[in-house]
């Protein structure tokens, strides 16, 4: 008798650890979590003999526990969801001393299997004894423990090899994003007397929406624009690189604004196809006729500063571009005998910065600021303004793009050079 039980406990331990290599040879193959789930499904039923089984695993994209492994019941578990009164259980439990079994009261055991303190699956099994030479020999819990243990971290981990081969596609895919992005932005802006931009660029994320630009169309005649789309990352940084094509391309057609304005308004609407919208300030100074014509599109009214330091709010135009085809009205404004002015454009994220004390930055505060250093460099306006804003922001993060773009003219500098 001893003998046969030596003997019978051996084969038990012979085929555990047969069904354990079986096991780890399928998870070296890299074969799929549904292959995974089956062999596990077919080595406790038919290689160990297990009457009844119900796996159940966290589902962490939906954070509900769902059966993967079933076979054996008369319920089937795989349309049932987890109780939560299981989720407490830490030790092996016999299901006839739970006072909320349920549905599972047809099964003799419960099994918590956890990693690192984590609960990762709780096996509900069933007919545990094997017949071997006429004698009933039982089937340790510890191994079902470490047989689920085994299968479970690996889906995990294939789980977590899949989310960081997606998290470095999705990473190189912003990374060419920005660079995209940089060739938006001109690469060198007139600082020469007379004529003078200076731009300042600080995407919420790594991949924005906004877009700024100067164009010298002739002689005469420049454009500068600036422009924010609804959205972010990628799919705000494409629909704005064609959005920079387009202009540049009509530029050297017409400098019509009105033109201008509701080509780009069509091109709006043909490519994020009412998904997304982009407001636009775009304006062109006429250095010989000293004339200042613009349209806003939706766009934050820009600030100019003229000689005689009266303010004006640059807010005549249309509405958001992409939202209307054709745009449901078009005006265009203009500022005569203007030659020696300054001209401050903004996105929103500027002046829709709030403090610790939930209060805007605002329009207002940025005039004061405008007025009070306008005669100051560019350059020194724009650090200045930032370091501003940081410590108008404190301790809060920014919630939006932002982008800064000045220009300074004197007609007169600009004739002598």
């Amino acid at each position: 008798m001893e003998v046969n039980d030596i003997k019978n406990q051996y084969e038990l331990k012979e085929l555990e650890l047969n069904s354990l290599l079986e096991v780890t040879q399928a998870i070296n193959n890299n074969l799929s979590e549904e292959s995974l789930y089956k062999i596990y499904n077919f080595t406790l039923r038919a290689n160990l003999n297990i009457k009844k089984l119900a796996l159940y695993v966290l589902n962490e994209q939906g954070g509900i526990w769902e059966c993967k492994a079933n076979f054996g019941t008369q319920t089937d578990f795989t349309d049932h969801l987890l109780n939560d009164y299981f989720l407490s259980i830490k030790d092996i439990h016999q299901i006839k001393d739970l006072e909320q079994a349920g549905l599972f009261e047809e099964f003799d055991l419960v099994m918590p299997v956890t990693h690192k303190d984590q609960m990762l699956s709780l096996v509900f099994i069933s007919g545990m004894q094997q017949e071997m030479d006429g004698q009933t020999t039982a089937i340790s819990t510890t191994f079902i423990q470490a047989l689920s243990n085994i299968i479970i971290v690996a889906i995990e981990n294939k789980k977590l090899a899949r989310k960081q081969l997606a998290q470095e596609a999705i990473r190189k895919e912003m990374e060419i994003a920005r660079q995209v992005q940089q060739f938006l932005f001109p690469k060198d802006l007139p600082h020469q007397k007379g004529l003078e931009v200076e731009a300042s660029y600080i995407p919420h994320h790594s991949v924005g929406g906004d877009y700024y630009d100067f164009i010298q169309l002739n002689e005469h005649h420049f454009l500068i624009c600036i422009a924010d789309v609804s959205g972010k990352g990628i799919p705000a940084a494409l629909l704005m690189s064609n959005f920079q094509a387009a202009l540049r391309t009509i530029v050297r057609q017409t400098i019509n604004l009105k033109e201008i304005v509701s080509e780009l308004n069509y091109q709006v609407v043909q490519s994020a196809n009412g998904e997304n919208f982009i407001t636009f300030f775009v304006a062109i100074y006429d250095q010989e006729e000293h004339t200042f014509r613009y349209v806003n599109a939706g766009h934050t009214p820009p600030v100019l500063i003229d000689a005689q330091h009266k303010t004006h709010l640059l807010d005549k135009g249309t509405v958001i571009l992409g939202s209307f085809n054709p745009l449901p009205f078009l005006s265009e404004g203009k500022i005569t005998h203007l030659d020696n002015f300054s001209l401050f454009a903004y996105t929103d994220g500027l002046t829709e910065t709030f403090n610790e004390q939930e209060e805007e930055f605002g329009l207002e505060r940025l005039q004061q600021y405008l007025v009070k250093n306008k005669g100051r460099e560019l350059k020194e306006i724009h650090h200045n303004l930032f370091r501003e804003l940081d410590h108008f922001n404190g301790a809060n993060v920014y919630h939006d793009d932002i982008t800064f773009l000045s220009l300074k003219v004197n007609t007169a500098l600009l004739k002598v050079a």
